[in-house]
């Protein structure tokens, strides 16, 4: 390599993604065994599904980022954070992770979950590639992902929109739409410009029942206590949901506390905290839920435990059911065996 003659867009092309297609490479070699479902955690609210049979399903797939140079203008003062606690200072969410999946290198992919419309559950790269390399795929959301997914081409036929308490079926799994809490998504404007809309048509939660386990994806609800009724209607095996430290004046994701709680009011067995990950200014110690669970479990008679995950880590259900943490592969089983 001559550097002299090296530039950005070099850097950019042989960098960026900085996991390559990796986890699209693992994702497509995983044989799923019988009687298992595998997930990947994508980063964010991200998840990748894949079943034994095999299917395969996102729900909120992003590969975006956040402010990439100081803001010079001051925050809008229609935006939801504005409306929250009036601060016209804009915020410093800066991506801390990386992102750890190529979209354009997926090929096997039969739905794409979003379960609203906020700009980092909802993606056009991500879209553009599904759209593109996976011509079965069916983009599904409530009436405002789905409004955007037309403003950017997305052929009729591939739209699904779902509201609370509809139901749909994706090779062998059962998908539920139910209410979200995301209450930030009630101050938050309808993202076609003139149109109003209830926060029943800006966002939904999801139930993924596969023959393995039931999924519970509570995209960026806050607590509620109406999580109770959706733990009555399902038995819930693994319930995914939003946490982080909110910056003074904002209420947007749930605490430690409010975690355990909806672990609870949803008789899960496991429950994974994700969102953390994501912004700078949220930034968190998830161990936090553990110090906490610990404090509490036996005098709550909690029958459920936190899992804690990393980016682009799988964790399969119900074979990993007991384990609390994932670590990445350490490699090197075969020291000294190649003298």
């Amino acid at each position: 390599m001559n550097v002299n003659e090296v530039i950005r867009d070099d850097w950019l092309r042989a960098i960026f993604p900085e996991w390559g297609t990796w986890l699209v490479e693992e994702i497509e070699a995983e044989k799923v065994p019988r009687g298992n479902v595998a997930m990947w955690w994508l980063g964010c609210m991200g998840v990748w599904l894949k079943t034994a049979r095999p299917t395969n399903l996102t729900i909120d797939f992003w590969v975006g980022t956040g402010k990439r140079s100081h803001p010079t203008t001051p925050m809008s003062t229609t935006h939801q954070y504005y409306k929250m606690c009036r601060s016209r200072i804009t915020q410093p969410n800066l991506r801390l992770t990386a992102v750890p999946i190529d979209p354009f290198a997926v090929k096997n992919l039969d739905a794409f979950l979003s379960t609203h419309f906020h700009s980092d559950h909802i993606d056009p790269y991500a879209t553009a590639a599904v759209l593109r390399n996976c011509p079965s795929a069916k983009f599904v959301g409530p009436r405002a992902c789905v409004d955007i997914w037309r403003s950017w081409s997305v052929p009729e036929d591939r739209l699904i929109e779902v509201r609370p308490g509809d139901e749909l079926t994706i090779g062998d799994v059962k998908i539920t739409a139910l209410e979200s809490f995301d209450r930030t998504l009630e101050l938050t404007e309808y993202p076609i410009a003139g149109v109003e809309g209830t926060l029943e048509e800006k966002a939904v939660n999801y139930v993924l029942e596969t023959s393995s386990g039931v999924i519970y994806h509570a995209g960026d609800s806050h607590y509620a206590d109406r999580f109770v009724e959706h733990g009555k209607k399902f038995d819930i095996d693994v319930a995914i949901g939003a946490y982080a430290h909110n910056p003074i004046g904002i209420t947007d994701k749930m605490t430690a506390s409010d975690f355990l709680r909806m672990g609870e009011s949803l008789g899960a067995k496991v429950i994974i905290p994700m969102h953390y990950d994501t912004w700078s200014n949220f930034q968190s110690d998830v161990r936090e839920i553990e110090a906490l669970y610990r404090l509490q479990a036996e005098r709550l008679g909690y029958k459920f435990h936190p899992y804690i995950w990393q980016l682009g880590g799988k964790y399969v259900y119900p074979l990993e059911r007991d384990k609390k943490y994932f670590n990445y592969e350490r490699g090197f089983p075969d020291a000294f065996e190649n003298n």
